[in-house]
């Protein structure tokens, strides 16, 4: 039977993402499994955005097939959650989205227009439309120092400063660990989310340079709701619990992704930012077109059967 894209569950109504290390993951059926040493796991891969696959994992062929097809991304990561190693591609049916992303990109006014709305989505407000694009990262540089401000407050962890070295995790306070896991946490699934809406990872607006530029501009969005106030909570349980910090941080990112609606937030914010209106999350099946001087053409067919002839 031929499957229906269109009963694929909507991003915005998706599970964040599950993480594992050291378990085999298999297909159940239509879904999938983790086994581990203290049991067997089940993974509604139908409606997971993506799957965060940690040291000691191993994925069979048909657990990948079986993610592909019901559009649940599986990215490969580091001890912690600390690295970002590799990701499989969502299920996208057809590229508007992509196109629109790259023309906005490539229009210098539209890039712009791009840029504030983003800064816009940050602020809730920009009082002056004609701000440089330099006063706003001062802005948004200020609007940062603030939310780590605050959060030091509600939370009672002081702050010293964002500081850590990629080649020296240990030496790393925990609060700046606990913020580490939480921004990798939160990279992942916006990650999933903008290949799930047919978008590229690699082409910022913001940021630039980079293979997850756009993953960047858009995880900048959530930070100051989602990943801080997940690490300075984690770091303030921390020192009464016996868990491990990363843990923690998974088990506050997951509250507040849900408490703030992030899986229903993205894919809004996208629409919004780029103004290109709703339903860009749907799955589509359909016979793609073939680029003409004068827009597109109909694929699917031959063209070898048009009489080229202009005296006939």
């Amino acid at each position: 039977m031929k499957k229906n894209l269109r009963e694929l569950s909507k991003l915005r109504d998706s599970i964040s993402y599950v993480y594992f290390e050291h378990a085999v993951l298999e297909q159940d059926e239509f879904s999938l499994v983790a086994i581990r040493e203290d049991g067997r796991i089940p993974i509604p891969v139908a409606s997971t955005t993506c799957i965060l696959l940690g040291p000691g994992t191993s994925i069979t062929h048909s657990a990948v097939r079986i993610a592909s097809e019901n559009g649940c991304m599986i990215i490969w990561c580091g001890e912690k959650i600390q690295r970002f190693y590799a990701a499989g591609l969502g299920e996208t049916r057809n590229s508007d989205n992509l196109m629109f992303q790259v023309e906005a990109c490539m229009n210098e006014n539209r890039h712009m227009r791009v840029i504030r709305r983003m800064y816009l989505r940050r602020f809730g407000s920009i009082p002056d439309q004609h701000y440089t694009l330099q006063q706003l990262r001062g802005m948004e540089g200020i609007r940062v120092r603030e939310a780590y401000r605050f959060a030091s407050r509600v939370y009672g962890i002081p702050w010293k400063g964002r500081n850590y070295k990629d080649d020296d995790w240990d030496a790393a306070d925990p609060l700046n660990q606990a913020l580490s896991y939480a921004n990798t946490i939160l990279y992942g699934i916006c990650h999933a989310s903008i290949v799930s809406l047919g978008f590229s990872p690699a082409i910022g607006f913001i940021h630039t340079g980079k293979q997850l530029s756009f993953v960047y501009d858009i995880a900048d969005l959530y930070k100051a709701d989602i990943s801080i106030p997940s690490a300075f909570s984690a770091v303030k349980e921390f020192s009464m619990s016996t868990e491990k910090l990363e843990q923690l941080v998974r088990k506050k990112m997951r509250i507040e992704i849900n408490n703030k609606k992030l899986m229903r937030r993205i894919p809004e914010d996208l629409e919004w930012i780029f103004d290109i209106g709703e339903g860009s999350d749907e799955y589509e099946e359909r016979v793609g077109n073939l680029w003409n001087q004068n827009g597109s053409v109909q694929g699917g067919k031959n063209w070898g059967d048009i009489n080229y002839n202009n005296d006939n």
